[in-house]
């Protein structure tokens, strides 16, 4: 009998049977299934098996976390089952295909605002720091007015903004490039057409007589020449027909010529369209949905409206629906009738915080459960800054009784929100930081939205205790367990922490426990294991960890030990320490689908290592290019060994710099 064979044959069954998988394959971590029919999987009795870790669902895949082992398990899955495998691509296609023309657009609008929202929250970040300097009156004047310093900052600021919302169409261009799989200098080209300061500014055209206007003058037509700065809309138009006029000459014109005329027939029609037709539609498409949705926002039934809005934000999450609210806040942001400001965007930072607050409440109702408390707490303080994945889905939705109490908490805080009408300068970080990106000129300002995130965080709060002790919408709750009770160390022996070289161990007399060195396996900014972009690592499905945005290619050794695996894809290396903690090295996110190009690998299985040993170097250059985030996470997968973990509280790292220690019961 396999190692996984009893987990694979109870995981067959509970998924619904061999003949509701369409298509399944596997990453480092995860068996990922594309379902006939997503109801038949027994999501509660896949969880009891012993070898999954946890699952969600995601861009119509479901997928099961297993951990380090996935190749084994999925292996002896085949065998059981009988299902060939698919690769990763042929996965996604299968799932792609499960899904309505609705979901197939709005996860074409996330592919292509998921690379430059990074872009955007630092925008956000710095127009709601010059938002104080120059908006904020302190006893009669700014501080820009009283500060040639803090005048000078303030100017200097405006560069950077300018650059992510005044040129916004060029990262909108070559974002729909990138997903289309075209020539992305193409799209960042014909984004520069779009805003070039050859053309009338779009923030001047409403102050500018018709007469006044710049054209080109053809003889027999004359065009309006107008940029499109800070506009959505026609840059997404402009950047999918030169993505399509691309795909089509590239089949119709020879190989041999392609280069040279490819790039030109697709190209430069493209921009006469973006003047002549497209930016104009889109422009009129734009100021169509801002009005409508300023119109809600301003009128007798505004309270509704809001109210509607932070109450069902969060379902929209669950569904992905939510990515057009980026599109939307954009382009309210780019329209003159809303002031250049979004009364959107207060109200999902809103819902996030009370996402959170929710989080707070079964934290307190389940005081003592230390295992929750390792996805609880770092998913609450996620949520505060702005993530709330890990909150819903490893918490507020298994109990579902905090997720509806949250939803509330948001739709009251959404309400008095629109009432006092704050509003954002931009979008920026959700959740408790939002308050920088507040407009303090216009409506209620910071105290109104510091007000609404008191009311979202107490009424979620205390609407999750009440709902749970009252029994309502209470999916999967228990009793409050007994706090745990500590052994008493003391008692029994001191520990012996010294070591006596890199990456020693030291034992206690009473139970044994192995105390190891834990090393920086790159050069870069280090990041708390929540901080990850992918919930499967967040929500410390795979196990406790760290993070390291690099800055360095080289990737080294974070342990010492023995490689017990390097995955086929290149991406992922697994060591066993001394002590037995199983380590996970994991190069990029989702980079599985990379199949290993970006990858190379020095080290072969049972090879010993210590932290002077590179395993591999990534070109992160090739993984951006890719569309992929290049964090590299050291992983603790055999959580039941794992005790403390403690990591150096600093922002940036050296590879192979000593920064915490690990505890291995």
């Amino acid at each position: 009998m396999g190692k996984y064979q009893k987990d694979a044959e109870q995981l067959l069954k509970d998924i619904g049977g061999k003949e509701n998988i369409n298509a399944v394959s596997h990453c480092a971590t995860r068996m990922r299934f594309v379902l006939n029919d997503p109801d038949r999987a027994d999501q509660e009795a896949i969880d009891e098996i012993p070898s999954v870790k946890g699952m969600f669902t995601n861009a119509g895949q479901f997928q099961v976390i297993i951990g380090n082992d996935v190749a084994t398990f999925y292996n002896e899955f085949k065998e059981i089952s009988g299902v060939e495998g698919a690769s990763q691509e042929e996965t996604k296609s299968v799932a792609k295909k499960n899904q309505n023309p609705l979901q197939r657009a709005i996860g074409a609008l996330a592919e292509i605002f998921a690379p430059i929202i990074p872009a955007i929250i630092v925008g956000g970040l710095i127009l709601g720091f010059r938002n104080i300097l120059e908006g904020v009156d302190f006893g009669g004047a700014t501080i820009v007015d009283r500060s040639t310093f803090w005048a000078a900052i303030n100017d200097f600021l405006w560069l950077p903004g300018e650059a992510i919302f005044q040129f916004l169409p060029v990262g909108i261009t070559w974002s729909v490039t990138r997903k289309m799989g075209t020539t992305q200098i193409l799209g960042i080209v014909l984004g520069i057409t779009l805003v070039s300061p050859q053309l009338l500014n779009a923030n001047d055209v409403a102050t500018t007589a018709a007469a006044d206007i710049p054209t080109w003058d053809f003889g027999f037509a004359q065009v309006d020449m107008i940029g499109y700065q800070g506009q959505v809309i026609p840059a997404m138009l402009a950047g999918f027909l030169l993505a399509y006029l691309e795909i089509f000459f590239r089949k119709h014109i020879p190989e041999a010529i392609s280069m040279i005329f490819v790039p030109l027939f697709a190209l430069v029609p493209t921009i006469v369209a973006a003047h002549v037709i497209l930016g104009p539609f889109g422009w009129w498409l734009g100021d169509i949905i801002s009005n409508v949705i300023f119109a809600g926002l301003t009128s007798s039934l505004s309270w509704l409206f809001s109210f509607a809005f932070g109450l069902f934000y969060s379902p929209l999450v669950i569904t992905g629906l939510h990515h057009m609210s980026n599109a939307i806040d954009l382009q309210l942001i780019a329209s003159e009738v809303t002031d250049h400001t979004t009364s959107l965007w207060p109200m999902i930072a809103l819902s996030n915080i009370a996402q959170g607050s929710a989080v707070l409440a079964v934290i307190y109702l389940h005081r003592g459960d230390k295992k929750e408390e390792q996805v609880s707490i770092p998913a609450m303080i996620s949520c505060y800054l702005g993530v709330t994945e890990p909150a819903m889905f490893g918490i507020n939705l298994k109990y579902l009784y905090p997720f509806v109490a949250a939803m509330v908490g948001s739709g009251f805080a959404g309400l008095f929100n629109n009432f006092m009408d704050v509003r954002a300068n931009s979008i920026g970080v959700g959740g408790l930081p939002g308050i920088l990106v507040i407009n303090s000129q216009i409506g209620g300002g910071y105290l109104s939205f510091a007000i609404a995130m008191v009311i979202a965080i107490v009424v979620s709060f205390m609407l999750t205790v009440i709902f749970r002790k009252r029994g309502i919408f209470n999916k999967e709750d228990r009793e409050e367990p007994a706090p745990a009770i500590a052994a008493d160390a003391a008692a029994s022996g001191s520990i012996d922490l010294s070591s006596s070289e890199e990456g020693a161990t030291a034992t206690s007399a009473a139970n044994s426990v192995t105390t190891e060195k834990l090393f920086a396996p790159v050069s870069g900014d280090l990041l708390p294991i929540t901080a990850v972009d992918d919930p499967v690592f967040s929500q410390k499905m795979m196990g406790d960890g760290y993070a390291v945005k690099p800055t360095d290619d080289k990737i080294y050794a974070p342990v010492v030990g023995t490689i017990s695996s390097v995955f086929e894809t290149k991406h992922a290396i697994g060591i066993l320490t001394p002590g037995g903690a199983e380590v996970l090295v994991h190069m990029g996110l989702d980079t599985v689908e990379l199949k290993g190009t970006p990858f190379t690998v020095n080290v072969n299985e049972n090879d010993q290592v210590t932290t002077d040993t590179q395993l591999a170097s990534m070109d992160r250059k090739a993984v951006e290019e890719a569309g992929k985030q290049t964090d590299v996470l050291t992983v603790f997968t055999n959580g039941d060994k794992i005790g403390s973990l403690s990591i150096e509280d600093k922002d940036e790292v050296v590879a192979q710099e000593e920064i915490g220690e690990v505890e291995i019961n």
